[in-house]
């Protein structure tokens, strides 16, 4: 017999940006919802695009078959925001108050916003208008706030630290300089980390910027030890000291398409070495999700159940240590979780002769 649940029914999105282990959050949430506590669920599809155009399927056992390792959503997901969403004109509309008319309409005691610190921020915002809320913190730069990591990093991670493996054999077969763009915008989580696991020679993150000729000597240092290649990799949003300078605000546009690009030309001509860059992109956001991330995705989705049971909404599941636990949402919309200067992943960078470009 299912548990006592102060809900009857409750709805499930994702949102933002793909990741592997979205679909274990929903099997996570849903079996644990319908099978431990009798709460019907229903899935909205395309974010929260789904909920404003009443778009969404019941979540049965049929449904929730053969997830836990399916890479993607099977709910679909899109950025579109219900206080800006896009009509058919072009034109944004706050269409906030559909969005709380779905949920009342289904009799929702709980909307489960699947996503990352973007997802927070509407998640906030739908609470401020009455809604009963509860997030699940995805995403595979490990940027929110409030929680040791979320769901993605992982297989992101592994990912990015396979592509430097095998880009390891043809830069020492060919004698060549590569860098490997690698996702994170505004933290170098994932850089920094398969820099680490994939054996980078210079990582270069958001939290340090760098300074040019500090990389041009890491690498000409290796080749007078006799090391005749080098792998830089560079997250996404890396600057130079220059471009992080808030003095000079035309130099910190277009910083993911110029930074790779530049780099690799500068190194190249002042060290007259063949350099490459090869750009990961959105393959370190498909595919099968790790291990280690369907565990975490299911236990926060079942969290999550549990949570909503019991009546509490308005947070944020997040992980410390081995704990899962509620934080308020207010502590986590609008805030990102950058690498500290002091974490051990940046000093066991610099002790192991890694050039962090500072």
């Amino acid at each position: 017999m299912p548990s006592k649940s102060k809900a009857r029914a409750i709805g499930i999105l994702t949102s933002g940006g793909d990741c592997p282990g979205l679909n274990a959050a929903i099997r996570g949430v849903a079996k644990a919802a319908r099978n431990t506590y009798g709460i019907e669920v229903f899935g909205f599809f395309d974010g929260f695009t789904g909920l404003v155009e009443n778009r969404f399927m019941r979540l049965t056992d049929h449904e929730l078959s053969g997830l836990l390792t399916l890479g993607g959503t099977i709910l679909g997901t899109s950025r579109n925001k219900p206080q800006r969403m896009p009509g058919p004109d072009g034109a944004t509309r706050d269409m906030t108050g559909a969005a709380v008319e779905t949920c009342r309409r289904l009799g929702l005691d709980c909307l489960v916003c699947i996503g990352g610190g973007g997802t927070a921020k509407i998640a906030l915002h739908l609470k401020k208008q009455g809604l009963d809320v509860l997030c699940l913190p995805k995403t595979i730069d490990n940027d929110v706030a409030e929680t040791d990591v979320t769901f993605g990093f992982d297989s992101a991670m592994s990912i990015a630290t396979e592509a430097l493996d095998r880009l390891h054999t043809t830069a020492s077969s060919h004698q060549r300089i590569i860098l490997v763009d690698i996702m994170g915008h505004n933290t170098g989580w994932l850089a920094l980390g398969a820099s680490l696991a994939g054996g980078a020679d210079v990582c270069l993150i958001p939290e340090i910027p760098y300074r040019l000729e500090r990389v041009i000597a890491a690498v000409a240092d290796r080749r007078e030890r006799g090391r005749r290649f080098s792998l830089v990799s560079v997250a996404e949003g890396a600057a130079t000291v220059d471009q992080s300078d808030p003095t000079k605000p035309d130099e910190v546009l277009d910083v993911t398409a110029t930074t790779s690009v530049q780099l690799a030309a500068a190194l190249e001509q002042a060290l007259k070495m063949v350099t490459r860059v090869t750009t990961l992109g959105h393959v370190q956001r498909g595919g099968v999700p790790s291990p280690t991330d369907r565990l975490l995705a299911t236990q926060l989705g079942v969290k999550a159940a549990s949570l909503i049971a019991e009546g509490t909404t308005g947070v944020m599941v997040a992980i410390r240590g081995d704990q899962l636990v509620p934080v308020p949402l207010e502590k986590v919309a609008g805030k990102k979780r950058t690498v500290p200067l002091d974490h051990p992943w940046i000093q066991t960078a610099r002790l192991i002769g890694m050039s962090l470009g500072d």
